[in-house]
């Protein structure tokens, strides 16, 4: 089995791969501070309450954009399981080419994200992560092309609150009716917050669609892409583990 660990900025997920098929996922918030110990003993207990027989881990992947986590997830997979890890980087056989300006500066978690739609989808693609940024990144021709950064929704409705002395800390989530008018505070903000979003996303679509030089499909991952796909039809595949398939992918290509 293979343990594929994907450190976002906000969470870090832990997902074993069995025969190619994601049979177990758990979450954990992304701190620097975390060592190997404290990795080994939360994911421990888990595999133990989901029965999963640590043992029969034979390898395991990496992949982080946030640096410091490295040297306690490498430790925990040396310690923990005997292992030394594979970590994603540009150097790797990613099976997918980078062509931009400054390839060093594109995150692992973008590669990887493309090294899966490559992998699994024919055509070029917009793909969308809803994550503590929402990126659109452009695959084109196998390759990574470009995208955009934006802001996370959570990040954006966090920011509202803070600095805004009366208004309250709401979900994130369309307000009740489906309508973008508001009648209450709470409906009004989130009204703006994911309705405003929703078409910060079909405008950034419009715009790199009529950039482009043929067709693309939209393809979204992340938590919250399940949130949006039922409200706006510029999403045309939703898959929501798309980094842990690429993961896979990347250490099927370079343990060979």
């Amino acid at each position: 089995m293979l343990l594929a660990i994907d450190v976002g900025n906000t969470n870090t997920m832990f997902a074993v791969v069995d025969h190619g098929e994601i049979v177990h996922r758990w979450r954990i918030s992304t701190q620097a501070s975390r060592t190997s110990d404290e990795y080994m003993v939360w994911l421990t207990q888990l595999m133990e309450i989901d029965g999963v027989d640590r043992s029969k881990v034979g390898r395991v992947v990496i992949s982080t954009v946030v640096p410091t986590t490295l040297f306690n997830l490498e430790r925990m997979a040396r310690r923990g399981f005997g292992i030394d890890p594979l970590v994603v980087t540009k150097d790797l056989d990613l099976g997918v080419g980078i062509e931009i300006a400054h390839p060093e500066q594109v995150g692992m978690d973008r590669l990887v994200n493309c090294v899966a739609v490559g992998d699994r989808h024919e055509g070029d693609f917009i793909i969308i992560d809803f994550g503590t940024a929402t990126t659109f990144d452009i695959f084109v021709g196998n390759a990574y092309t470009g995208g955009i950064i934006a802001p996370g929704i959570n990040l954006s409705a966090e920011a509202l609150y803070v600095a805004a002395a009366q208004l309250p800390r709401v979900a994130v989530a369309p307000p009740r009716g489906g309508k973008a008018k508001g009648f209450d505070t709470v409906s009004a903000m989130q009204s703006g917050i994911f309705f405003g979003y929703l078409a910060m996303i079909e405008g950034l679509v419009a715009r790199l669609k009529a950039e482009a030089t043929g067709p693309m499909k939209v393809l979204a991952t992340g938590g919250l892409a399940v949130l949006f796909e039922p409200y706006t039809r510029v999403i045309d595949v939703v898959d929501v583990d798309l980094t842990v398939r690429g993961l896979t992918i990347i250490d099927e290509r370079n343990r060979r």
